[in-house]
């Protein structure tokens, strides 16, 4: 069973999804607004985080946005706005997943058995999700998304792409690419976290070991050297504006 975070501030829907996840055995935290949120992701590092919209304090898209420049636990967001542009923008900031209220709690419990299942079985193949990634070991991040790896060695596979953490090894159609340390820190967590938005802030931090001072070019300039030594397959790596950058299947 999981600890799952739930951000709502309608109180009687807030403790009805608290009932419901508590039923199927979880153990559940509330919070009602976007700082109170962003303090419990911190101190109880839950496995998911269900997350409104609309909140007192900071909105939910700040929350998601904040929640993932430091952590890789699923966030399922919940709102009112059922616009096609408000889904893609929700997704774009780093949730996982989007229900329209109002919604079905047996949808929503769905989706959470859906996303714990993924969880599950990328914590057996990468380890846990829940806490930040540890910057001295961050070429073995969590995953909250399946990652194909050979049966074998943990090779991590897209496509054409095989990338292994073990002998710090990348390959593109059976060609070992050239890459650095960083370069290859950036192509193995891209690879493991596909449809992933990451912060230029996140990587900094968690790849190159310290906090966002100016240095996004640093970033910038990486991904724009991986893109290139990747060939075609560089322009997967595509820019989400106005956060930093996402790896595409």
């Amino acid at each position: 069973m999981a600890a799952i975070l739930v951000v709502e501030d309608e109180t009687d829907m807030c403790n009805l999804i608290r009932h419901h996840l508590e039923g199927e055995g979880h153990t559940v935290f509330q919070a009602f607004d976007g700082p109170s949120a962003l303090a419990l992701v911190e101190q109880q590092s839950p496995q998911l985080v269900i997350l409104d919209w609309m909140l007192p304090g900071l909105d939910g898209l700040t929350v998601c946005r904040r929640i993932r420049e430091r952590h890789l636990m699923p966030i399922i967001m919940l709102t009112a706005r059922s616009e096609e542009i408000d889904r893609v923008l929700g997704l774009e900031v780093g949730a996982d997943d989007y229900v329209v209220k109002p919604f079905s709690m047996r949808e929503l419990m769905a989706r959470v058995r859906a996303i714990l299942r993924r969880v599950s079985l990328d914590e057996q193949a990468l380890g846990p999700i829940g806490g930040p990634l540890d910057a001295t070991n961050a070429t073995t991040p969590g995953a909250a998304e399946t990652a194909p790896t050979d049966a074998t060695a943990g090779v991590i596979v897209r496509g054409a792409l095989r990338v292994d953490p073990t002998t710090h090894l990348a390959t593109l159609d059976g060609a070992e690419l050239d890459l650095t340390p960083k370069e290859f820190d950036l192509l193995l967590l891209f690879a493991s976290h596909p449809g992933r938005a990451f912060s230029r802030e996140f990587l900094l931090e968690h790849l190159w070991g310290y906090d966002y001072d100016g240095f996004d070019r640093t970033v910038d300039t990486h991904i724009t050297r991986l893109r290139k030594k990747l060939g075609p397959l560089g322009e997967n790596i595509v820019t989400v504006w106005g956060v930093g950058y996402r790896f595409t299947v």
